[in-house]
């Protein structure tokens, strides 16, 4: 099975005051080194979002025009993509601990591929996480054909029609949206 990633960085941060999501740390390391260490096993990784020039083991591509939300992010990550892959691993980049439960996630999807259109983490809260999922390419790309113009469109319509196993990933699915979650995150980190 060939599996390929996107990993989505352009969000706004307007609860952080517009800082960049990726370049922030915990630990040691920047969320976007944390979101690419979930991407290990994947053959091609697109970074949707503003370049680093520094980084050139990844291919990078923006939404056109930037901003349009993380459906029009996945659309252009899927367009930046060779169309042969089986699997898609999605992530948001705020999710420092991704790469604990990226190898189940792929398993679930790997395994399940025949009856569902991929598998997707479920917070300890019950909710269903669609930016820390692997989807099937093919049921992907049918589902952004359906939702028309991606730019604003919503991440629940996108799945709506998609038939998706649930893997339990418990606080994996924490993300970095405030100064509160940055802190927390840093503080457990140590």
């Amino acid at each position: 099975m060939i599996v390929d990633a996107i990993i989505l960085t352009g969000g706004e941060g307007s609860r952080l005051g517009g800082v960049d999501k990726a370049a922030l740390t915990i630990g040691d390391s920047t969320l976007l080194d944390r979101a690419l260490e979930a991407t290990a096993g994947c053959r091609d990784v697109v970074v949707v979002g503003p370049r680093d020039e520094r980084r050139q083991e990844v291919l990078w591509t923006r939404e056109d025009p930037p901003g349009g939300g993380p459906v029009a992010g996945l659309a252009a990550g899927v367009a930046a993509l060779p169309d042969d892959a089986d699997l898609v691993l999605v992530l948001a980049c705020d999710m420092p601990r991704a790469a604990s439960v990226a190898p189940a996630l792929m398993a679930k999807a790997v395994n399940g591929l025949t009856v569902a259109d991929g598998a997707w983490g479920v917070d300890s809260s019950g909710r269903f996480q669609p930016l820390l999922a692997v989807y099937g390419r093919v049921a992907l790309q049918r589902a952004l054909g359906c939702v028309g113009d991606p730019h604003g469109a919503s991440m629940r319509v996108l799945t709506s029609a998609l038939r998706m196993t649930e893997v339990p990933v418990g606080e994996a699915a924490r993300d970095a949206d405030t100064w509160d979650d940055v802190r927390v995150l840093r503080e457990e980190s140590t």
